[in-house]
């Protein structure tokens, strides 16, 4: 896609702080980063969201994840990472190009658990969780 960020780095139509390749990924470090090492692993294709991903290729971005994970903590003495994405508009993903975030964290940091991304939480009831329970194991 011409107009977006990460094809142009993955592209190296622009210059990004690559820390790792593969065949079909790409991991840089972050223009914004929250921490020290804050580093988004990309497919090298365009897909806008999650559910766009071939199976080959969401298989390998999660594989990068899990391997960039530790490197991410040794290389800035990190005590623990956030690992997360926004998967669409309305979840904040601001470049609509699937991307996973690795966010290192310290002891004291100041940042807040991943249930802090969700606003109010619903106060639903046995009948509801038993009902989404159902509707997602379908």
């Amino acid at each position: 896609m011409s107009d977006c960020i990460f094809c142009a780095i993955a592209a190296k139509d622009i210059h990004g702080r690559i820390v790792h390749e593969t065949e079909h990924s790409l991991a840089f470090l972050d223009v914004n980063p929250l921490a020290p090492g804050h580093t988004l692993v990309v497919p090298k294709d365009h897909y806008a969201r999650l559910d766009d991903l071939p199976e080959e290729i969401s298989a390998d971005l999660w594989r990068t994840v899990d391997e960039l994970v530790p490197r991410v903590e040794a290389a800035v003495d990190a005590d623990a990472t956030n690992v997360g994405m926004n998967n669409g508009p309305a979840a904040g993903q601001e470049v609509e190009h699937v991307h996973v975030h690795i966010v290192p964290r310290f002891e004291g940091d100041g940042g807040s658990p991943i249930h802090a991304v969700g606003g109010t939480r619903p106060d639903l009831s046995d009948e509801e969780l038993d009902d989404i329970e159902a509707a997602i194991s379908n």
